[in-house]
C-alpha cells in the first residue's frame, strides 16, 4: 500500500460535536434533563459512543422504560446504528450546522426502519460482516481468510476504543495489492436518495482497466445516471467534496471507512 500515514490519522481523527436532548415527551421529571453534548469520531457507530449519553438521560424517563434499546432521531428521521456516523451526517445534514442537534429516545423502537442493536456484539458482528465484504471484492476475501483472530479482534479492539496505531497495524494487510493490479474491485456504496428509493447503489468497479487507473468520475459514469440533471454537485465522503478526477485505488486506500468501505455520498447545492 502506498501508504500515506498523515491523511490515514487525520481522517481518523475526524470529529463531529453532537448535543443529545431528550424527546420532550418521554421527560417523567419535574424538570428536563440538560442536554449532553458530545464530540464523537464520524468513523465510528452511534451505539460504541453514546454509553454517557444513556447515564445521563435514562434517570429522566418512567422505570418501566430503563431496560429499553435507546435509538436516535434527527428532524424526524431515525438513525441507522449501522451506518458510521460521518456517513449519517454528510447524508441527512445539508446546512452543515454544528453541533448537530439529535434526539434521543427510550420508547417506541421504529422496528420497521431500524435493526435492533441490544449490545456492541451486534455491532462488531456488523463490522466483521462488511470487512469480508469489502474483501471478498478486493482481495477474493484471501486475506479476512488469512488473517488469524487476534487480528480480527485487533480490528474491532481498535475502532471500540478509538486507537489508531491498534486498527491500522491490522487493517494494512486488507490494504495491500499489487501496484500493477490495485484492488480487483473497489469496495463502495453511492448514496444518491435524489435517484433511487434503495438505501444505495453498488456495482463492480475496477480501480485500474486496460492499463488506465480509473477515478471517480468513471465510477459515476458507470452509474447511468445522470447527475447534473439536478444541478451542480458534489461527492463527499468524510465531509470533503472529492475531485472527480481522484483516482479509485487512492481514495480506497485512504478515505475508507473501517468497515474499508467508501461510503459517499451525492450532495447539490440548496436552491
Amino acid at each position: 500500500m502506498a501508504e500515506d500515514r498523515e491523511i490515514l490519522r487525520e481522517i481518523w481523527e475526524g470529529r463531529l460535536p453532537v448535543c443529545f436532548t431528550l424527546a420532550t415527551e418521554e421527560v417523567s421529571t419535574p424538570i428536563a434533563p440538560d442536554p449532553f453534548y458530545l464530540m464523537v469520531p464520524r468513523l465510528t457507530y452511534f451505539p460504541l459512543v453514546t454509553d454517557k449519553v444513556r447515564r445521563h438521560f435514562v434517570r429522566c424517563v418512567v422505570p418501566e422504560k430503563h431496560d429499553n434499546e435507546m435509538w436516535l432521531e434527527f428532524e424526524k428521521c431515525p438513525l441507522k446504528w449501522h451506518y458510521p456516523i460521518g456517513l449519517l451526517y454528510d447524508l441527512l445534514v445539508t446546512n452543515s450546522e454544528l453541533p448537530w442537534q439529535l434526539t434521543v429516545h427510550f420508547d417506541k423502537y421504529p422496528d420497521n426502519k431500524l435493526l435492533k442493536c441490544p449490545s456492541k456484539d451486534v455491532v462488531e458482528s456488523h463490522l466483521m460482516h462488511s470487512l469480508k465484504e469489502a474483501d471478498a471484492l478486493k482481495h477474493k476475501n484471501h486475506i479476512m481468510a488469512l488473517m488469524q483472530e487476534r487480528d480480527h479482534k485487533q480490528l474491532w479492539l481498535g475502532l471500540l476504543h478509538d486507537r489508531f496505531d491498534q486498527f491500522w497495524s491490522a487493517n494494512r494487510k486488507l490494504m495491500e495489492h499489487s501496484a500493477e493490479d490495485g484492488f480487483r474491485y473497489i469496495p463502495f456504496r453511492l448514496y444518491a436518495p435524489q435517484f433511487t428509493s434503495k438505501p444505495f447503489m453498488q456495482y463492480l468497479v475496477k480501480s485500474i482497466e486496460n492499463e488506465k487507473r480509473l477515478t471517480l468520475e468513471d465510477l459515476l459514469q458507470r452509474a447511468n445516471l445522470n447527475f447534473e440533471s439536478k444541478g451542480p454537485f458534489q461527492v463527499v465522503i468524510h465531509g470533503i467534496d472529492l475531485p472527480l478526477e481522484t483516482p479509485l485505488q487512492w481514495i480506497s486506500e485512504h478515505l475508507s471507512y473501517p468497515d474499508n468501505f467508501l461510503h459517499l455520498c451525492i450532495r447539490y447545492s440548496s436552491p
